[in-house]
């Protein structure tokens, strides 16, 4: 997986490129605790991933519970197959999408 970003000023938009499955998921993970404490928002731009786990899923919600108090995060442009992953696991309803 290739993690992507773009900083303005407080956003930032992270666009992942390939899988984030169990072998890459602690790589995102790390990436977002650096940078939480220096963000207000977070928006993830998944064009270019191809398949999600649940360990993916687990980052997404952790990061999601990080940001609650500055408004969540934002998924942009999921798959079918990812946004599959979201309404099968009850995602869905509790992260936000554009």
């Amino acid at each position: 997986m290739i993690i992507n970003e773009n900083r303005i000023n407080e956003t930032l938009i992270v666009s992942l490129e390939g899988r984030l499955d169990t072998t890459t998921s602690p790589d995102l993970d790390a990436f977002l605790e650096k940078n939480f404490p220096s963000i207000n928002e977070l928006i993830f731009d998944f064009s270019k991933l191809d398949y999600m786990s649940s360990a993916g899923l687990r980052v997404m919600l952790k990061a999601q519970k990080a940001m609650s108090d500055k408004g969540g995060i934002l998924i942009r442009n999921p798959s079918k197959l990812v946004m599959g992953v979201f309404e099968v696991t009850g995602f869905k309803d509790i992260l936000r999408f554009e």
